[in-house]
């Protein structure tokens, strides 16, 4: 194939403005660039959207390479949990004097009152950063400071071209319209598709998510000359959509191998140092958010407390920042003084800190109820350590034989479960041991190909 692939990374680069780690989404995303560089060279160019309703221009790979190192190694404290939930600076301790004074009825009013005054003060106090960021894109459209071309000029020499979204394009306020210009010039549309999630189970995503992805996709599929899924259960989740919804497909929507683990994993020895010791915690690394089932590990270890003496019981870490809809299992974390120490919350961990997480780690856990992969699957698996997992769409795909499942909405199989690998430490051992003999790592490059193979 002499065409060259444009990527479309005008959403990579709207996600690093707003956010100091990157989810699964830009994880992925960028090793599939920077493997379809490794392999295709200068065939593979990048775009971003120029100020022009219907036009790119283009951003060089070193820019690109550069803005994601940036978003994997800076450091990103984060907020502790308490400081999500109550007021802050040196007036807590009497406002706290204060509500307790106050009787029991009207005191829940109050609180819950200053409450959502703290998440509406926090959510007034992004309007100014997020007015600034959209001046910003308007000022780089105008002259952009990469040194981009403001227009990549698609023309009657680019048709056979293929423009790729390998990330989460839907941001764009009319994306479809976007790549209808670029089709009519004879550009070829190629999509990957993460997950359908926010049209699946609604109820687990935030309502602005859900109404743009009710116009989104039935807008963008019939624009696509290819579809890919990054699994099996995504790719039958979109065939379904398009069917029951009578969205007209160009082609077959096609599963791709997804790569294992980081191609510049960081080096655990410049870890944070306040992380557990080796051995004596299991590990969630996920945004913390209903949809990954957090509280289902919560009321596990609530049990297991209970049942078990406190030194026989691991810490929990939850390694991720807080996310959507999880007002309540924060909480109840804090309440409940974090199963006095038993659960720590290590929000934005950096490369090198989940690097050492991993390692230390007795095995990690990853009960979500709905994934379009479950890149922390493969990535416990490549560093050799059991994975306890939720046996719903993508995660057996993800963790093949070597990963363990449970049903997520059964509490008692997955106590069992977790239970069984605390206390049976020789077959966890086993276990490990298996992993690290038999697992066999996918390479960026194979996803790579199946892309370049399939375009």
């Amino acid at each position: 194939m002499s065409n060259r692939i444009w990527v479309d990374v005008e959403d990579l680069f709207e996600y690093a403005r707003a956010n100091a780690r990157p989810s699964g989404i830009q994880r992925l995303a960028f090793e599939i660039c920077r493997a379809l560089v490794a392999s295709e060279g200068d065939r593979v160019r990048f775009v971003r959207h120029a100020g022009a309703a219907a036009s790119f221009r283009i951003v060089p790979w070193a820019v690109v390479a550069a803005m994601f190192e940036t978003l994997t190694a800076a450091e990103a404290p984060g907020s502790t949990l308490p400081d999500l939930i109550e007021p802050h600076g040196a007036a807590r301790q009497s406002l706290r004097k204060l509500v307790y004074r106050l009787p029991p009825a009207l005191r829940v009013a109050v609180v819950e009152a200053a409450q959502a005054s703290a998440q509406a003060a926090a959510a007034w106090a992004r309007v100014p950063r997020t007015a600034a960021a959209a001046r910003r894109r308007t000022e780089e459209r105008v002259a952009p400071a990469d040194g981009g071309d403001p227009d990549i000029g698609f023309d009657a020499s680019t048709a056979g071209d293929v423009l790729l979204a390998p990330g989460a394009p839907w941001g764009h306020p009319d994306y479809a319209a976007l790549i209808a210009a670029q089709r009519a010039r004879g550009i070829r549309f190629a999509l990957l598709v993460y997950d359908i999630i926010p049209l699946r189970r609604p109820e687990w995503c935030q309502p602005g998510l859900v109404r743009i992805f009710r116009t989104w996709l039935p807008a963008i599929l019939p624009q696509c000359d290819r579809v890919f899924a990054i699994s099996q259960a995504t790719a039958a989740d979109v065939r379904a959509y398009a069917a029951r919804h009578a969205v007209a497909l160009q082609g077959p929507v096609t599963p791709i191998p997804i790569g294992t683990g980081w191609t510049q994993a960081a080096s655990p020895g410049s870890k944070r140092p306040d992380l557990p010791e080796p051995g004596t915690y299991a590990l969630i690394v996920s945004t913390i958010e209903v949809r990954k089932n957090h509280v289902l590990l919560f009321r596990i270890w609530r049990r297991l407390l209970e049942e078990l003496p406190p030194e026989r019981v691991p810490t929990l870490v939850f390694a991720g920042r807080v996310g959507w809809l999880t007002g309540d299992l924060v909480q109840q974390i804090v309440n409940a003084e974090y199963l006095d120490g038993k659960i720590v919350v290590l929000q934005n961990p950096s490369d090198a800190d989940l690097a050492a997480l991993y390692c230390g780690c007795l095995f990690t856990l990853f009960p979500s109820l709905y994934e379009g992969w479950g890149l922390p699957v493969t990535e416990s698996l490549a560093f050799g350590k059991p994975c306890l997992i939720s046996n719903l769409t993508s995660l057996p795909e993800a963790g093949g034989d070597l990963a363990r499942s449970f049903d997520p909405d059964n509490l008692n199989e997955a106590y069992g479960k977790i239970r069984e690998a605390i206390e049976d430490r020789t077959g966890l051992a086993a276990w490990e041991a298996t992993i690290r003999e038999d697992f066999v790592p996918v390479p960026w490059s194979a996803t790579a190909q199946a892309l370049i193979d399939a375009l």
